[in-house]
């Protein structure tokens, strides 16, 4: 996989000259200019990434630009770039959200640090400006990362991997001594290999190559314990085609399609570092997929150079298996977990990010060649599919209720499949008790929010129970969907399907561009050979959506529309 990694590389190299700014009256001056926003950033996806690329050129004797005069000129105007955007405390800004922003920062001193030490091992003085520079900006960003905080859970691992890099280069206690802070809250990840953020499209990725940095460099090999589990996981979390399931993620590449590009280098790494046929296949299968170089910090011919001793390709390779259901998390204490966090000081508000809850929900994958199905609890979908090309990226339930889109939290394993089940509630807030109210200041208006509303009681407290029964076959899958004698609330089950395929049938109706009704008989829904019928459809009343739910441009919509008592079975026939 060497010549795909090396050919990427050697494109984006030179694609990406043609966006530098070197206009010396701009602000953008040196930095290289974002095609989507137009504007130069110094983050680890904006100017230090070319940066990454530029270097693997320079230093690879195969490359048509070793030791080239004119790119490390480039090299020098970008590196002068990043010391003007750095700002005086030793942060970047990613630009987009994240001011002033000590992870942001890490991000980009794991890579240029990477960067940096290729470049103090040549020996000719081309590279001393671009050197020199880089230093400069780690040396400026130390404070920062010695006293800087995060925002979510893997930028933890972020900022570590960025203090043992800056300790190989500015060896220093206190740079250890703050990455073994933040080690200290320990590695959040599942047993089955599952991290905090649920994110196979990106943070999985993310996570991995930082705590295989920080081990390397601070010593600490059992860093790569979750590391390894979660690089095993990932072979049930990819379709055949190699999309990377992101139907129940917590960031940002929830629902959007991914591919385990991202993974190659860790996969590569660690199939050295433990001689596993299973990574060394994984590797060569993400790096099918690399159209382009990843971020400054996990450039994978910035580690083919870096790690030339971890590069060896003479491992006995493993493929993924084609047959399997694979159940993860099914033993995770997730919610005794829940009742301990209940009684913290933060009642599930964290500053400037989220608690992530659904952190080890059970989730089933299931694989028959090319065919691969998902079942899901606390997501906002419960069940998706891929036949060949074919893509059914979710079915939701929504209820007039809550109202909104309805989270399942058990999951029963049954002998012919899989059944999940919620309970909603919902109540009324009776008077704040009258000696609490006299104890507060006197305000004059008396806003709402200075009421204190925790002390309410609750009233005529509701609940509603749905279940969904998932049964899979070879050829046909079915849901039965069945709630509580609760009457008149209006409900909707809805498949969300690829926008590249054709939806047709008696029973569908259009009611929006992308959006259909089956109001009975079947659907069916097409992309090239491979099809699906869902039957059969309801119509018992007539809302396009409910409350706090909406349908997204992007796809097609298919619903089925249902009031309670609800008892409906819903085959999904494969053809």
């Amino acid at each position: 996989m060497y010549q795909k990694i090396f050919e990427v590389n050697e494109a984006f190299t030179r694609r990406m000259m043609e966006l530098q700014d070197l206009d010396p009256a701009s602000k953008y001056y040196g930095g290289i200019i974002d095609p989507i926003m137009g504007v130069a950033r110094p983050s680890h996806v904006g100017t230090p990434r070319i940066m990454a690329a530029w270097t693997a050129s320079v230093l690879n004797a195969d490359s048509d630009y070793y030791q080239s005069l004119p790119l490390i000129e480039r090299l020098e105007k970008a590196s002068q770039y990043m010391l003007n955007q750095q700002h005086g405390d030793g942060t970047i800004s990613l630009g987009v959200t994240n001011y002033h922003s000590p992870p942001d920062t890490g991000f980009v001193v794991v890579g240029l640090s990477q960067i940096y030490l290729l470049l103090k091992k040549q020996s000719s003085g081309i590279y001393d400006q671009v050197r020199f520079d880089i230093k400069l900006f780690l040396e400026r960003a130390i404070p920062a990362l010695l006293t800087g905080g995060c925002h979510t859970p893997n930028h933890r691992w972020v900022i570590t991997a960025a203090l043992s890099f800056l300790n190989q280069i500015f060896p220093d206690e206190a740079l250890v001594g703050r990455a073994k802070e933040w080690l200290a809250e320990g590695l959040d990840y599942t047993e089955d290999g599952e991290w905090t953020e649920r994110s196979n499209g990106i943070y999985n990725a993310v996570n991995n190559i930082m705590l295989f940095h920080a081990s390397r460099n601070l010593k600490i090999p059992e860093l790569l314990e979750p590391v390894r589990r979660n690089l095993e996981l990932m072979q049930y979390l990819v379709h055949p085609s190699g999309e990377v399931v992101t139907d129940y993620s917590g960031r940002q590449d929830f629902g959007k399609p991914s591919n385990l590009s991202n993974y190659y280098l860790i996969y590569r790494l660690m199939a050295s570092v433990d001689q596993n046929p299973l990574f060394a296949y994984m590797a060569d299968f993400a790096a099918e997929f690399g159209a382009e170089p990843g971020s400054v910090d996990s450039n994978a011919m910035i580690g083919h150079l870096l790690y030339p001793d971890l590069m060896v390709n003479d491992i006995e390779r493993t493929p993924i298996p084609n047959h399997y259901v694979k159940i993860i998390n099914q033993k995770y204490p997730r919610l005794e977990y829940l009742g301990k966090a209940a009684a913290l000081g933060h009642q599930f508000k964290i500053l400037h990010s989220a608690p992530h809850t659904a952190f080890g929900s059970p989730v089933v994958r299931y694989r028959q060649d090319n065919l691969s199905g998902t079942v899901m609890t606390n997501a906002p979908s419960f069940f998706s599919l891929r036949h060949g090309k074919l893509r059914l990226l979710g079915t939701k339930i929504s209820t007039s209720f809550s109202p909104g889109i309805v989270s399942f939290d058990e999951l029963e394993v049954r002998e012919d499949g899989y059944r999940l089940r919620t309970v909603m509630e919902k109540g009324y807030n009776a008077p704040i008790a009258r000696d609490l109210l006299e104890k507060l200041e006197k305000v004059e208006g008396r806003p709402w929010y200075l009421l204190p509303h925790e002390h309410r009681e609750i009233t005529h407290l509701q609940k509603h129970e749905i279940s969904v029964e998932v049964t899979p076959c070879q050829d046909r899958w079915s849901i039965h969907v069945k709630s509580d004698q609760l009457e008149e609330v209006f409900t909707q089950i809805t498949f969300i399907l690829g926008e590249e395929g054709e939806l047709s049938g008696e029973g569908a109706k259009q009611i929006q561009e992308q959006h259909y009704f089956l109001t009975g008989g079947k659907a069916v829904y097409s992309v090239g050979k491979e099809k699906i019928e869902i039957s059969p459809g309801a119509h018992e009343h007539w809302l396009g959506t409910l409350r706090e739910d909406d349908h997204p441009p992007g796809c097609i919509y298919l619903s089925i529309n249902l009031m309670t008592p609800v008892d409906h079975t819903i085959e999904i026939k494969l053809s």
